[in-house]
């Protein structure tokens, strides 16, 4: 991964408080893990940045070695990597998604 897309990342990470990376957009995911991660995201009601890694292969290919995670969708909590589609689902289902946001100040308790 060269500087350019690493400061592009880390960019996009700082200056979002919810990012992810995933396959589509939020309005028109193209594979089933984005999907899902969009309407756990939406059922919340929190706002994020999406980013299509599909319209760049070097974003798609770096963001897996910015992380050292092998999977897309990504999620990104005020600068810290959460993780993938099953373990946002899981943190959904459990309720440690919407604890994790509250305590970021991102959703009222």
């Amino acid at each position: 991964m060269t500087n350019i897309i690493s400061e592009r990342i880390q960019n996009d990470i700082n200056n979002n408080d919810v990012v992810l990376y995933m396959k589509g957009t939020a309005t028109f995911p193209q594979c089933g893990f984005s999907s899902a991660v969009v309407q756990v995201l939406e059922h919340i009601g929190i706002d994020f940045k999406d980013i299509n890694v599909l319209e760049d292969d070097e974003i798609r290919e770096g963001i897996k070695e910015f992380t050292n995670w092998p999977t897309i969708p990504q999620l990104y909590v005020k600068g810290e990597f959460v993780g993938g589609c099953d373990i946002i689902r899981e943190m959904f289902d459990n309720g440690e998604l919407l604890q994790l946001l509250e305590d970021k100040g991102l959703v009222a308790a």
